[in-house]
């Protein structure tokens, strides 16, 4: 079910039934973006269990002037803090690319999403692209379809969060959570568990796979989760 307001939208994928919820530990990841932000929610209890607690995408027309855009999602991440009261914020890192208009949107939204946790005090980590696909794939150069099944295996979503940005941001908040808290070799096997047998994986040249690539491999081939998902609205 979505829900749309002229500065953000908001899906919230279904669950599978019998999800359980804890929650010790909540964290809010954010994938910075002028035009689309991702926000993603999870619980993560002691026995390294991620739970969905939301999944937001704050978004801004190209037509406004920067500052108005920089209103709107920090007015949207201001609420998102303050609805949900993380415990820690994880951040994408930012990186300098050709297209400059898209490094200084991103940059932009990274400092109104620090600035906004500082304010509340709260810690704030940043994670470099291929940390977030190691710790959730178990390999630093998957790609967005691979991160965005196992982000659905992990948290026993039903359809995998769309768009991408929605995804990434669910990402960033689990690897915050497996990487600070140590669990994430463990937390990958308990997703994938009920899958086909890791063990007897091996990737194209033979060799073994870690206990990671193992068990995306495994989540990957049993798993089954649809691709006609909802789609968040403009």
């Amino acid at each position: 079910m979505c829900r749309t307001s002229t500065a953000t939208s908001v899906c919230r994928p279904r669950r599978r039934p019998n999800s359980r919820r804890s929650s010790p530990v909540r964290v809010l990841g954010i994938d910075p973006g002028l035009t689309r932000c991702g926000i993603g929610v999870v619980d993560v209890a002691g026995n390294r269990r991620a739970t969905l607690v939301d999944v937001v995408v704050l978004r801004s027309s190209a037509k406004l002037d920067t500052p108005e855009r920089l209103v709107r999602i920090a007015d949207g991440l201001e609420a998102i803090f303050d609805e949900h009261r993380p415990h820690a914020v994880a951040l994408e890192r930012v990186f300098a690319r050709s297209d400059v208009s898209t490094i200084m949107g991103t940059a932009q939204i990274s400092g109104v999403a620090m600035l906004l946790a500082s304010r509340r005090s709260l810690p704030v980590t940043l994670h470099t692209p291929s940390e977030v696909k190691a710790a959730i794939t178990g390999y630093g150069g998957a790609d967005k379809r691979q991160v965005g099944h196992m982000v659905a295996r992990i948290l026993g979503l039903a359809e995998v969060p769309k768009p991408a940005d929605a995804a990434d941001a669910l990402a960033l908040a689990i690897c915050h959570a497996w990487r600070t808290g140590g669990v994430a070799g463990a937390a990958i096997r308990d997703a994938a568990a009920g899958g086909a047998s890791a063990r007897a994986l091996t990737d194209e040249a033979g060799s073994s796979l870690t206990p990671a690539q193992r068990a995306w491999r495994a989540a990957e081939r049993s798993a089954g989760v649809s691709g006609a998902t909802r789609r968040l609205r403009k």
